[in-house]
């Protein structure tokens, strides 16, 4: 039994002081009674209970127990006094001071106790649960069964806690459940209030829904979930129908009336509001279920292909109009149905071979296109189809050579990415019927992969551990990652940022934001080559562990962005010449910079200051810069004083002029790229009116000679503004925050550059330098409004 140090635990990971038991002694559970200073009870599995002093480390009493396993230990608000269960059934409530049973009591269902709690609200009340998922409530002043929930959980409890001086109950099951009981009724049963609850067994299937905020998750314990990636109290398993009622009233658990496991589900969220848009495939299943989502319920129609033969659906897919479902089965057929009506409305027969049929074995795939115009199959065997959608004719078709496993369509794209038994991974193009790449990599059974939303790069899982991202357009793979859990099944948020993640034996949904999911820079030589693959771990809900692995991440994070730091700064020394780079700042940043003079004027104080209140006129008083009232003093204190403002005048000014700005700093600095990009940096950091104050603080107002004005720092670091200008508006950099900027430039200091011959010659080399990128520009938006225009005219 190992002792560890509450207080700076995440300093000193290592236990200060450790145990050993004797004898034939194996510890099961451990409770601190109240008022036992540096005691525990330990519960054994033998049965026998022992008192230990932690301090000492020397064992001060043994009790005998009662001839079975301890499982649970509690302590009550009674002193002295706890809570003992057994794997018989049994409770004992025992006086551990005077070694005496106070009362038993015994579960009806002969489970293991696994969990205790007492009451602190006044009620002399201990709740028990079971291994079977019961909760029984006993009355300690009565010594009888008070109330018992038989479905509490589907599974063992594992916890159950009162929450202090309130009548609430906390529990939590294996079946990754939590739910909360309040005694409120006249009888004094406890009643659901809330709860919050998962998959109790591996997800098999998952997905993003609403633009990336809900995830529809199917799993291996019968459930079809919708989970809120924003709010845990909007996630909520989905409705089929009556199973509470039913379940009741056949005495059965809500398991056994379910609907098997999803195999296969897809969805449209075009028709939401209008008709069921989910469709799911079953284990097993000869029919397929479809989904309302806008009620979180299931629909009313089931979808049942070749009555004549029926066989298990092991594919499905909605149309881009969320008006009509293709499901496939098992024996090779393929039939469409309406989803508003569940009619059916055809089926697809390959006719070139006089088949009742679409193919010779199980359809492992359909998917339709973004026109409605194709629908594309795929067989077991390795066989690819193309359908005419409307007419269910076949159009097309080619084989693999090798038995598939999986397809995904990207509807944008036009690109069909399968899945074969070989680990590799096949893109074909299903207009030209031509495989145009092919992606090795996988050491074992690919699990699943997706498209990213705009259909650049395919994320693909498999049972050695890997996660991989390809990049379709160059051919390779740019990023990977090992989990110490395969992945089996994943999914990529619409936006990219997010991508969630199923694993096998775990029950939750994982989601990794992009830092985590991909490793960094990998370099162009380890592009496909299977050895840029970063081990990462899962994330998880221990507080320590999810700060260690968090200190990781901002550690490799941190590598990351120095490395695309220094990336950053050669891609800036090799800009590409014809390239106009934006400073992707708010629209209301740099545009504020043009109409500053617009906004301040508006925002102008209506009332004038008020003045300041008058002293009484008996009270000698002397004016001040801020406008208070301060009362002079008599002559030898008044003349102290001024001695002494006089000093602190001189010091402000002196501490005044030897105030440098970090933009003067900047400009003062020697000019080179790494400069030219921090000093463009600091600039967007500033908001308008900030960098309006900077630029005016450079403003000459007094008129000096020219020999003496040419030395000014303000003169000198005007003219290294403008050199700053003529550099960036060469590189065609920040585009539309420079122009902001320069023309905010001009119009405060444009009358100093008109009257000095060395500032003018800058000017004019800024204005070459101007025009001339601005004629580039002009030609480029010329030639598109040329092109659009004949477009939006042209009858096609």
């Amino acid at each position: 039994m190992f002792i560890w140090a509450f207080k700076g635990i995440e300093e000193h990971l290592a236990p200060i002081g450790n145990l050993q038991l004797t004898g034939k002694f194996t510890p099961t559970s451990i409770v601190h009674p109240d008022t036992y200073l540096n005691k525990v009870l330990v519960g054994s599995q033998e049965g026998p209970l022992q008192l230990w002093n932690i301090n000492t480390k020397k064992m001060l009493y043994q009790f005998k127990g009662w001839g079975s396993s301890v499982t649970s230990c509690v302590s009550s608000p009674a002193l002295d006094v706890v809570a003992i269960g057994c794997a018989d059934g049994k409770i004992h409530v025992h006086n551990i001071k005077l070694d005496e049973e106070i009362v038993t009591f015994e579960h009806a269902s002969r489970g293991a106790v696994t969990a205790l709690s007492f009451s602190t609200d006044g009620r002399p009340l201990l709740a028990s649960g079971g291994s079977f998922g019961v909760i029984s409530i006993w009355n300690l002043n009565k010594k009888r069964l008070q109330s018992v929930i038989r479905d509490a959980h589907d599974s063992s409890i594992i916890s159950l806690n009162f929450l202090a001086n309130e009548p609430v109950l906390m529990s939590a099951s294996a079946d990754n459940s939590l739910k909360m009981w309040i005694f409120d009724t006249n009888d004094g049963d406890p009643r659901l209030l809330r709860f919050r609850s998962g998959h109790s067994a591996p997800p098999l299937c998952i997905r993003f829904y609403s633009n990336g905020r809900h995830i529809l998750s199917a799993g291996q314990d019968r459930a079809f979930r919708l989970f809120s990636v924003i709010q845990e109290q909007q996630s909520r398993e989905l409705s089929q129908r009556h199973i509470s009622r039913r379940a009741k009233k056949l005495r059965l658990k809500e398991e056994e009336l379910k609907l098997k496991p999803v195999v296969s589900f897809d969805c449209a969220e075009i028709r939401e509001r209008d008709w069921c848009n989910v469709v799911t495939c079953h284990m097993d299943t000869a029919e397929a279920y479809v989904w309302r989502l806008q009620n979180f319920v299931l629909g009313e129609h089931i979808l049942k292909p070749c009555p004549e033969n029926p066989t298990p659906i092991k594919a499905c897919a909605i149309s881009a109009c969320g008006n009509f479902a293709v499901v496939g089965t098992a024996g090779g057929w393929i039939e469409r149905f309406n989803l508003q009506s569940g009619i059916s409305r055809g089926s697809y027969f390959d006719m070139s071979e006089k088949r009742r049929y679409a193919h010779d074995g199980e359809v492992i795939g359909v998917a339709c296109d973004s026109t409605n115009t194709l629908m594309i199959s795929a067989g077991y065997h390795g066989d690819l189809k193309v359908w005419d959608f409307k007419k269910r004719e076949l159009k097309s078709q080619w084989d693999v050579g090798c038995s598939l496993v999986k397809i995904v369509y990207h509807r944008v794209n036009g690109l069909l990415a399968t899945v074969a038994d070989d680990f590799v991974i096949r893109l074909y193009d299903v207009v030209t019927l031509k495989m145009v790449r092919e992606f090795r990599g996988h050491t074992d059974r690919i699990t699943d992969l997706c498209f990213s939303e705009d259909g650049k790069w395919v994320i693909s899982s498999s049972m050695d551990g890997s996660l991989r991202i390809w990049d379709v357009i160059l051919a390779k793979q740019i990023d990977g990652v090992h989990v110490d859990v395969p992945i089996t099944a994943l999914s990529l948020s619409p936006n990219m940022d997010v991508l969630a993640t199923a694993h096998s034996d775990q029950n939750g949904v994982y989601l990794w934001v992009n830092q985590s999911m991909f490793s960094g820079l990998p370099s162009v030589e380890s592009y496909a080559s299977g050895k840029d693959v970063v081990n990462v771990k899962l994330p998880s809900v221990s507080a320590l562990t999810s700060s260690e692995a968090d200190d990781d991440m901002d550690r490799q994070v941190l590598e990351n962005s120095e490395a695309l730091q220094a990336s950053s700064f050669s891609i800036s020394q090799k800009q590409i010449p014809e390239l106009v780079t934006l400073s992707l700042l708010p629209k209301s940043q740099w545009q504020s910079l043009i109409n500053l003079d617009i906004i301040k004027a508006r925002n102008k104080p209506i009332e004038p200051p008020k003045k300041p209140e008058k002293a009484p006129f008996f009270l000698p008083s002397i004016p001040s810069l801020s406008g208070d009232i301060l009362f002079k003093a008599n002559d030898s204190e008044a003349d102290g004083e001024n001695e002494e403002n006089n000093k602190k005048d001189q010091n402000s000014m002196k501490n005044f002029d030897a105030l440098e700005s970090p933009f003067s700093k900047h400009l003062k600095s020697s000019w080179d790229s790494k400069h030219f990009l921090d000093f463009t940096n600091y600039m967007k950091s500033l908001s308008p009116s900030a960098l309006d104050m900077e630029l005016r603080m450079l403003e000459i107002i007094d008129e000096d000679v020219e020999e003496e004005l040419i030395k000014r720092p303000e003169f000198i670091l005007i003219g290294q503004l403008l050199d700053y200008f003529i550099n960036e508006v060469s590189c065609k950099n920040d585009f539309e925050f420079m122009q902001a900027v320069v023309k905010l430039f001009l119009k405060i200091h444009g009358e100093t550059i008109r009257c000095h011959p060395s500032l003018q010659e800058k000017a004019k080399k800024l204005l070459e330098t101007q025009s001339l990128v601005w004629q580039k520009m002009e030609k480029l938006f010329q030639s598109t409004r040329c092109i659009v225009t004949f477009l939006s005219n042209s009858q096609f």
